[in-house]
C-alpha cells in the first residue's frame, strides 16, 4: 500500500471512533417534603455542568417541599447518572446511582429524596 493509501485508511479509521455530541436538556424536580429544615438542595452527577464533587444547587419552588434546576449540557451519550443531596448529604447512600435517560428535546424527571 502506498503511502498516500496508509494515510487514507488510518484517517478514515480514527475519524470513525469520535462520538458527535447533542445539547441535552433536563428539567428535574425533587419533592423534599417531611425532610425538616431545608439549608440547600443540590443535585450532583457526571458531566458538565454536573460534578460528584460539588452541588449543582437547585431553585425553590415550594419551601422545604419542591426544588428544581434545569441542566442545558454537551454530551454524547443518551443518559447520565445523578444523586441529589439534601443539606449537603447524599441520597439512597450505599445504592446506586439514579439514572437520567434523555429523551426528545427536553427531558423531565421527578423524583423524591431518597426514594428509588
Amino acid at each position: 500500500m502506498n503511502k498516500l493509501g496508509m494515510l487514507f485508511a488510518i484517517l478514515l479509521t480514527v475519524s470513525g471512533c469520535v462520538q458527535s455530541t447533542r445539547t441535552r436538556v433536563a428539567v428535574l424536580t425533587l419533592d423534599v417534603s417531611g425532610m425538616g429544615p431545608i439549608n440547600s438542595v443540590g443535585v450532583r452527577g457526571e458531566g458538565n455542568p454536573l460534578s460528584w464533587d460539588k452541588d449543582l444547587p437547585m431553585n425553590v419552588l415550594a419551601k422545604d417541599s419542591l426544588y428544581t434546576v434545569t441542566i442545558t449540557g454537551q454530551t454524547p451519550y443518551d443518559f447520565t447518572e445523578i444523586k441529589f443531596t439534601v443539606n449537603g448529604q447524599f441520597e439512597l447512600e450505599g445504592k446506586d446511582n439514579r439514572r437520567l435517560v434523555f429523551t426528545g428535546d427536553t427531558t423531565y424527571y421527578t423524583a423524591n429524596f431518597n426514594v428509588e
